[in-house]
């Protein structure tokens, strides 16, 4: 079987890609769709050369700044609000957080996030325990988690949570106890005046 030549190579038609073929028809659909032409010849050209990156990023950009003139995005909920939970502070994993809160999600992610969480969380939990010695446990149980964490080479977000001191932690426990036994005892009612000091006066 005779070698091809170069030219014949050249001349060979690509293989198309189903999926970039489906999002093109659709993207014209939806050019002609807004009452704007597309030219056959410069749609046949379009779809016999495969776009390059930097063309595919021209047309949605293109794309977007006309849906903008049109107003498509005018009607979003939040728009020209400022991004609800962002902070003072950058936190590159504040979507993740806001999905794991939005959808109560628990015990799915990396340990970073999670001990994040149950750091956010720690009196609550704590205050769900009745003696001291739970508590204990507790706090050592936490700390050993983000050692362990700490040493992981897996990637992911770095561990920022600090351990807690089990005497402070023991410490505000036992306040916050008190705090709320303290509230929930009604307050001693007064004395009621007898009658016959009444009539004494």
């Amino acid at each position: 079987m005779p070698a091809e030549s170069g030219d014949e190579l050249q001349q060979t038609p690509r293989v198309r890609d189903a999926r970039l073929e489906a999002a093109r028809y659709r993207a014209e659909k939806a050019v002609r769709a807004a009452g704007y032409e597309v030219d056959d010849d410069e749609a046949e050209l379009r779809h016999s050369e495969a776009p390059t990156a930097d063309q595919r990023a021209m047309y949605v950009e293109t794309a977007i700044q006309q849906a903008m003139r049109r107003g498509d995005f005018d009607d979003l909920p939040g728009y020209g609000k400022p991004i609800e939970g962002l902070g003072d502070h950058h936190d590159p994993d504040w979507w993740i957080r806001r999905k794991i809160q939005t959808e109560k999600l628990s015990g799915l992610g990396p340990p970073a996030l999670m001990l994040r969480t149950e750091d956010a969380e720690f009196d609550d939990r704590a205050d769900a325990l009745t003696r001291e010695q739970d508590v204990r446990e507790y706090v050592a149980d936490f700390n050993r988690r983000v050692i362990e964490a700490r040493r992981q080479l897996q990637g992911g977000p770095p561990v920022v949570t600090a351990t807690r001191d089990a005497r402070v932690e023991v410490a505000a426990w036992r306040e916050r106890r008190e705090a709320r036994a303290a509230a929930a005892t009604p307050p001693p009612e007064p004395p009621q005046r007898r009658w016959w000091n009444r009539r004494g006066r």
